[in-house]
């Protein structure tokens, strides 16, 4: 759809245009780069920093990584055609060398390139043997360092699309959307005794990939002859990469406490309150991470526990038999408990005004029984689907039914956000249909009165009759 403006109106509106464009997009990236930027040491991965942070070791245990590869297969999703390139780095052997080096618990010894290296080393032991005549050093080559643990796994794992989804709006040619996509990566790690060949210890780590597109416009005359066509957006794709390196570290933090834990190795002398620290922390990300699902979303065992209640506030519309119907304010309480994990039955006593321009303005009430489905019962936020049937009034008295008293049904779509294991922030809409038609005292048209409305509210669940 198209909006026509008053002539001259363009000098006026092309700013105020490209700012809704670039506010749809919910904030454009006006810092993007215009100029090549010089290199710079490589960004540190989120995980690092509690790597790092571990006390030192009694002593550091000397590991060989033959090759820690990508064991995927995958290659990058396109949307036409096919692509060769992997969507897994192939480096993976040289982050974790670096991660082992970081971590200040290992000596990595080179066996990646281990034919490079007895190459190099049959060389210069060769040239000393043909110059040790004429003055040269015959001495051997220092042995090599042998590993007492091997390293093995890698890349087990690159999913796309675990998760989709998007929204977007447009309204008289302006508006904008936006899109998201999560991948996710898991890492295996394990350690191998030399000696006996023994698995000694064996950690995995996932990590989700993050990728987001904005973008809004408008679209609109802003003379009579002219159209004014105006876009801006941005997308984000979080480096899979720095995923696999944030993996590894978070692995290797892992492996580390965990033979702590099983004696493997030791602590220096002074560092067994850091250590209890840190393993209480990992304890408490192994127990969030087994809480869990397939999605990466973390469930609530005890979400929504009991009987709850909740205040509401919003906005309604009525839609009737009069013209021009105005917004106004509504209220709403709302009693709930679940019978079911899914499932849960309340009362709703909701209130506010109906109106219309110059011809209707009148209070009206109602109550309803409901049955609500939640469609992610365990986690902090879960969709759902709320029905209900019951009686909506208006303030004439006394109550007469079919005269001022009617009844009705209803229906809301919402969104419950836990942000405490007991209190959740409600958003929800819908319509509720007056099954007569004498709701606002006029009985014309084909269609029953409606009133729909917008709420948002605080809903506070007790564990009472749970």
């Amino acid at each position: 759809m198209c909006l026509r403006l008053p002539r001259g109106a363009g000098a006026f509106v092309l700013p105020f245009v490209l700012l809704c464009a670039g506010l749809s997009t919910g904030c454009v990236n006006f810092a993007a780069p215009f100029d090549t930027q010089p290199a710079h040491p490589g960004l540190r991965s989120a995980a690092e920093p509690a790597l790092t942070d571990l006390p030192p070791p009694a002593e550091k245990v000397v590991v060989a990584v033959y090759r820690f590869r990508d064991q995927t297969g995958q290659y990058k999703a396109v949307e036409n055609g096919s692509s060769f390139s992997t969507a897994v780095t192939q480096g993976a052997t040289s982050i974790l060398t670096r991660s082992l080096e970081s971590s200040g618990w290992f000596t990595p010894i080179e066996r990646e390139g281990l034919s490079n290296l007895l190459n190099e080393r049959q060389i210069i032991q060769s040239t000393r043997q043909q110059h040790s005549g004429n003055g040269g050093n015959p001495s051997s080559l220092r042995p090599l360092l042998y590993a007492g643990v091997m390293l093995e796994g890698g890349v087990i794992g690159y999913d796309t699309n675990v998760m989709t989804g998007g929204a977007g709006a447009r309204y008289f040619g302006i508006g904008g959307s936006g899109e998201h996509r999560q991948d996710q990566v898991t890492i295996y790690l394990r350690a191998v005794s030399i000696q006996s060949g023994r698995v000694l210890k064996t950690v995995h780590t996932t990590k989700t990939i993050l990728s987001r597109k904005l973008d809004g416009g408008a679209f609109l005359y802003v003379d009579q002859d002219r159209i004014l066509e105006t876009e801006a957006g941005y997308t984000a794709n979080e480096p899979p990469v720095l995923a696999v390196t944030e993996a590894i570290d978070d692995a290797v933090r892992a492996l580390i406490l965990e033979g702590l834990r099983e004696n493997l190795w030791s602590v220096a002398t002074g560092g067994e309150a850091r250590v209890t620290a840190a393993l209480t922390q990992y304890d408490a990300e192994k127990d969030q991470a087994a809480r869990r699902d397939y999605f990466d979303r973390l469930l609530v065992p005890s979400a929504r526990p009991g009987l709850a209640f909740g205040f509401h506030g919003g906005a309604q519309r009525y839609h009737g038999d009069y013209q021009d119907p105005l917004v106004r304010l509504s209220g709403a309480f709302t009693a709930r408990t679940h019978v079911a994990p899914r499932w849960g039955i309340g009362l709703t006593l909701s209130g506010g005004r109906v109106a219309a321009e110059e011809a209707l303005d009148t209070l009206s009430g109602s109550l309803d029984l409901n049955l609500t489905y939640m469609a992610l019962p365990k986690g902090d936020m879960s969709p759902y689907l709320q029905v209900g049937a019951g009686l909506r009034a208006t303030n004439a008295e006394p109550l007469r039914f079919g005269e001022n008293l009617f009844p009705q049904v209803s229906a809301r779509l919402g969104t419950e956000v836990l942000v405490t294991p007991r209190l959740a922030l409600d958003l929800s809409a819908g319509p509720s249909f007056v099954l007569q038609d004498e709701l606002d005292g006029a009985a014309l048209g084909r269609y029953d009165d409606s009133v729909w409305s917008a709420t948002v509210g605080l809903t506070y669940y007790t564990g009472w009759l749970q």
